[in-house]
């Protein structure tokens, strides 16, 4: 069986202020007309949403492992149809990702990185939470970026990773963002 979270997670900014971080991440950059990737789209969908508008105008690919989540997303492209001009969400488990459905991306979150990988993925097979980080750098255009999130409850088992991620591809640690580690792939 599907290792889901069964959770619906609002806009908590508080708690997790990843999503809003990214965005204003994305504003201060000026990065705009580009492919992300969002590993997690709570079912805020405040990536999509945000990414949609004509001052980003990015195109999201967003995950969730969360029914309740995606069901939000059903009902906003319902209500909202021209929103599907630039995100998409879709419900699966990221451990389970494989490169030949995935295209480039120019920015790649994974912000969850360690939080859901246990025992119950074991089962069907599913990534470790480093080989999902190696595939979506694979993922990666050469000058995009990778971020991570530093608030994380799992921090503290993905840092290694990310470290080990350091030594295996080509990226190269950016700095910090408010609460997010920002890494860039090489060209």
């Amino acid at each position: 069986m599907l290792n889901d979270w069964n959770v619906f997670w609002g806009l908590r900014v508080a708690e997790c202020p990843c999503d809003v971080h990214f965005v204003e991440w994305l504003e201060e950059t000026g990065v705009t007309g580009k492919t992300i990737y969002h590993f997690g789209s709570g079912g805020h969908h405040y990536v999509g949403i945000r990414c949609a508008e004509p001052e980003l105008d990015n195109a999201v690919l967003s995950i969730t492992a969360s029914t309740p989540e995606y069901e939000a997303f059903l009902k906003l492209a319902k209500e909202q149809p021209a929103l599907l001009h630039h995100y998409s969400c879709y419900f699966g488990d990221i451990y389970t990702s494989n490169a030949k459905l995935l295209p480039m991306f120019d920015v790649v979150t994974l912000f969850h990185s360690c939080e859901f990988r246990n025992e119950k993925n074991d089962a069907y097979g599913a990534l470790t939470d480093l080989e999902v980080m190696e595939l979506f750098v694979d993922r990666l255009n050469p000058g995009g970026h990778i971020l991570f999130y530093t608030g994380s409850f799992a921090y503290a088992g993905a840092e290694p990773l990310i470290a080990e991620l350091e030594t295996t591809r080509p990226i190269e640690k950016v700095g910090l963002f408010k609460t997010l580690l920002v890494y860039r792939k090489r060209a």
